[in-house]
Formats: structure tokens, sequence, C-alpha cells
């Protein structure tokens, strides 16, 4: 839950210093590949996962690393990870780390931050990154998270944070988006985010749809549930994104409206799933029908000569 302001906050624990030892490091080594050469061979795997580390230093000295798990240690700098040129992947959840800020990596594919203290997004420029998790930080504004940064980023996770607007997401390749618990009350600059497909906003503090775009033309599940959705009207506003398949609104005040599920699908008649049920062929039937009548009516109103 979210703590509510003024309080008191619990004095950093301090540990006791435990370096990783080359010991340690050579036990912790599996995968043995060709190295870059092909005429000599090292191990490229290490996992060094729960095992109370503060300092990880001599990390520098296994170059030929490219799978490297760091987590669930007491970690507060992993600037010794700079030396690893040939990383593919690096998990450094659940770590006392402050910034997710490193060197320039040419063949990360997948880097996982969560679990940390880290404050700001900035520092993150790496050309093949596909995945990004910074979940269960202490984010609350976006800095660096462009596609000249991030070219080839299709999963970008930050829920848990402290965000109020989703302003900074400039990822014109990103293709899944995970914001929920967060403190989003608008939702800014999403229409550029053409290619998504997948976004998850649950438990924010969303009234409005205003802010969907037909340019978000890849959209197809949307997850608004624990929002504070509560007008029919809204929900229309969706119609402008064309792909769009399932939605979740369930603990929202708008799922508490007399028939519910049917009105939904009145305004969005391409929708084929609503919370965990999809529409059956009855329920889509009776809103093509309600559409109709309410669409005829409308047009004898208009029809109407004034007096």
């Amino acid at each position: 839950e979210e703590g509510g302001e003024g309080v008191e906050l619990e004095p950093e624990k301090e540990f006791e210093d435990n370096a990783l030892s080359a010991d340690v490091a050579g036990e912790s080594l599996s995968l043995l590949c060709k190295t870059g050469t092909g005429l000599a061979h090292a191990y490229v795997r290490m996992d060094l996962k729960d095992k109370q580390l503060t300092d990880v230093a001599i990390l520098n000295c296994f170059v030929h690393l490219r799978y490297l798990d760091i987590s669930g240690n007491r970690l507060k700098d992993i600037s010794a990870v700079n030396g690893l040129p040939h990383l593919l992947t690096i998990d450094a959840s659940k770590n006392l780390l402050t910034s997710a800020k490193m060197e320039e990596f040419q063949y990360l594919q997948v880097a996982n931050f969560s679990h940390n203290k880290i404050a700001s997004t900035e520092g993150l420029a790496h050309p093949l990154l596909e995945k990004l998790i910074l979940s269960f930080n202490k984010i609350s504004t976006l800095v660096g998270l462009k596609s000249e940064n991030l070219p080839s980023l299709k999963l970008l996770d930050l829920h848990g944070n402290q965000l109020t607007s989703t302003a900074g997401i400039e990822l014109a390749g990103l293709q899944v988006l995970y914001l929920a618990s967060n403190r989003l009350s608008e939702l800014a600059g999403l229409g550029m985010l053409g290619q998504l497909t997948t976004l998850h906003l649950r438990a924010n503090r969303l009234a409005s749809c205003s802010d969907f775009s037909p340019s978000m033309e890849a959209l197809q599940y949307l997850n608004l549930r624990e929002n504070t959705v509560s007008e029919l009207s809204e929900i229309k506003k969706l119609s402008c994104l064309p792909l769009l398949r399932a939605l979740i609104l369930a603990e929202c005040p708008v799922a508490e409206l007399d028939d519910y599920r049917l009105e939904v699908l009145v305004a969005l008649r391409k929708l084929e799933r609503l919370d965990k049920d999809e529409f059956t062929e009855d329920e889509m039937t009776d809103a093509e029908d309600v559409f109709k009548q309410r669409e005829m009516a409308g047009n004898e109103e208009a029809e109407e000569p004034e007096d």
C-alpha cells in the first residue's frame, strides 16, 4: 500500500561488508562457450543470487560473461558490470541500487532492476535492449526513455512506482507497457506508441479515457481495473482504438452500472472480452440490436421538422 505523507521512514539498515571473492565467483560460473575468436573457451554465465553481497568489484575480471544474475543481494554499486562488454542479460533485482545507469552495452537484451530504490530512468542507452524491468522502485518522473536511446525496446515494466503521469515515454517501437500500481491521473504522450499492443494500468487514479488516441492503432489489450472511471461516456472514447479486443474494468465504479456488459459492448462493438469473460453470441446479438434501435431513434429525431 502507498504510505501517507509525513510518515517517518525507518533508518536504512547497514549491512556488514561482504565482497565477492574469487572463490565464490569461480564456483558460480557455468555454461562453457567459445569466445569471440572461436579459438578459446570461457564460462559465460554467473549466478550470484541471494549471497548477501555488498561488493562485486571483482566482476570486471570476468570479461567473457554474457548472463549475470546478481539479484537478491545488498548492492548499492554495480559499476564493475561496465567491464563486461559481451553482456546479454543482467538481473540486478532486489538490491539497494539508486540508479540503473550503466555505460552503453552493445549486446544487452534483457535488464531487470526491479525491487530497488531507483528514482530516475536517466542514463539507459542500449541499442539492442528489448526488455527493461524497473518495477517496484521510487520513480516519479520519466527521463531519457527515447527511441534514440533504446531503439529496440519492446517491453517496459514500470509498475509499482510513484508516477503521476506517463509523460516521457517516447519509445515508438514499444509493444508491452506495465504501469499498474502507480499514481497516474493522466496519460500524456501515449499517442506516439503506435506499436503498443498491451497496456496495463491497474490500480491508478484514472477517471477519464480522453488521453487515448487513434494513433494507438495496434492496442489490443487494455487493463483499467481499480481505477476511478465511472461514466459510460468515458468508455465510448475507447472506440478510437481500432484493434481493441480485451478490456478490463472490474473494480471501477462504471462496472457497477445496470446492464454494464451490454452497455460496454454497445459502445465498443468490436470488443471480444470484458473483464474475465468473453462475450457470448447472445450478448453480441443483443448489443447489435440495441445499437441499431438507438441509431434509428436518433435518425428519426434528426428528421423531425422544426415547428
